[in-house]
């Protein structure tokens, strides 16, 4: 039978590059070489073959056909498996005439030793997170990387750990809103908790750049005073070293006059001395404590916590200086709320205290 004749064109220029179909221009006969496969189609359309997992259905599938002579790669083709797969099940075969056991397929479980065990829950004591969080602190502190799926299964073995299916779905990245500097803008809140069968009242002063609590305490009522007293020693401790700008709060009454006359004035203690002191005032919108989320988290973490330690002057001692916070890690390192504090201050407030470091020692000589 006589060739089709083909006139030479842009495209037998396009398939002769892509397919490796020769075209002659004297005789403009196109001679296909071989024919084209569903895997050739699959791998041009960027569709290539994807490897699966082997099942005993595979395994007996493949001592069938290579027991009918088909070859190792027409089988590997048909069953989307790669070739030494192919040739591991057939060689078990022939030496054992038993079909391969999948369980032996994929990594050893390592089990963990005494020692590994024993720092888990060293560190588990003393920072008292969970295993997610662990594994970035012992590789930090100690240098040793433990998984930590090792880690949750050590927790659990000695009842430090519970199972929580939601945690096991695939996290969502955080949206983090934080100010660049110390100082330059600070959380208050009231929180209810019941401490040893008392009911407590909780307020402290949470620097929103490094989550450092610059003052706080457990009160017997929720009250204007208190909320100024805190305020006032904060400033006492830290003003000094740079203006404090902003505070954020709810629109409690210990913060904010919710009663005001037609022009939208009131008489507020807390709100007249922030006005005196030249700082503004960041009011959250009405039910929404996401606003104020940071000193939130933190009563979260005073209800964990709390009971661990004599008093709460302890308790925030291991918040601000021993307590890694997650937020607060970097790629190189990781960072306490103390730690933080000091590295984010302005650098005019860092020149400012070397300086006066300087002076106190010279004086000191």
């Amino acid at each position: 039978m006589e060739p089709n004749r083909l006139q030479p064109n842009l495209a037998a220029n396009h398939l002769s590059s892509r397919y490796d179909i020769q075209f002659s221009a004297e005789t403009s006969v196109c001679v296909v070489p071989k024919a084209l496969t569903l895997n050739t189609h699959q791998r041009d359309m960027g569709k290539k073959n994807k490897v699966v997992k082997l099942t005993d259905k595979k395994i007996r599938y493949i001592i069938r056909a290579k027991i009918r002579g088909d070859s190792t790669n027409k089988i590997a083709q048909d069953m989307k498996l790669s070739p030494s797969t192919v040739k591991r099940v057939w060689m078990y075969w022939t030496k054992t005439k038993m079909p391969l056991n999948i369980n032996k397929f994929g990594r050893k479980k390592k089990t963990l030793d005494e020692e590994s065990v024993k720092l888990i829950l060293e560190v588990n004591k003393e920072q008292n997170l969970g295993a997610r969080r662990l594994e970035k602190i012992i590789e930090f502190k100690h240098g040793i990387h433990i998984p930590h799926n090792a880690i949750h299964k050590a927790l659990l073995s000695h009842g430090l750990a519970n199972v929580n299916r939601n945690k096991s779905k695939r996290r969502k990245p955080w949206i983090r809103y934080e100010r660049e500097h110390s100082l330059s803008l600070l959380h208050l809140d009231w929180h209810t908790s019941n401490h040893d069968g008392e009911k407590v009242y909780v307020c402290v002063v949470l620097d929103d750049s490094s989550r450092r609590i610059l003052a706080g305490g457990e009160f017997d009522a929720e009250t204007t005073e208190n909320s100024l007293q805190l305020l006032k020693e904060a400033m006492d401790k830290f003003g000094a070293m740079a203006s404090i700008e902003q505070v954020l709060t709810d629109r409690g009454t210990q913060f904010y006059a919710n009663k005001r006359d037609k022009n939208g004035n009131a008489d507020s203690r807390f709100e007249n001395f922030l006005e005196k002191n030249k700082i503004k005032h960041i009011k959250a919108r009405v039910n929404h404590p996401q606003t104020n989320g940071k000193v939130e988290k933190w009563n979260d973490t005073y209800e964990i916590n709390r009971f661990r330690f004599e008093n709460f002057d302890n308790f925030v001692n291991w918040y601000n200086t021993v307590r890694f916070h997650e937020s607060l890690d970097t790629k190189w390192y990781l960072q306490t709320p103390d730690i933080a504090f000091w590295s984010r201050l302005p650098e005019g407030c860092k020149l400012g205290m070397f300086l006066n470091r300087m002076e106190t020692e010279l004086n000191g000589c």
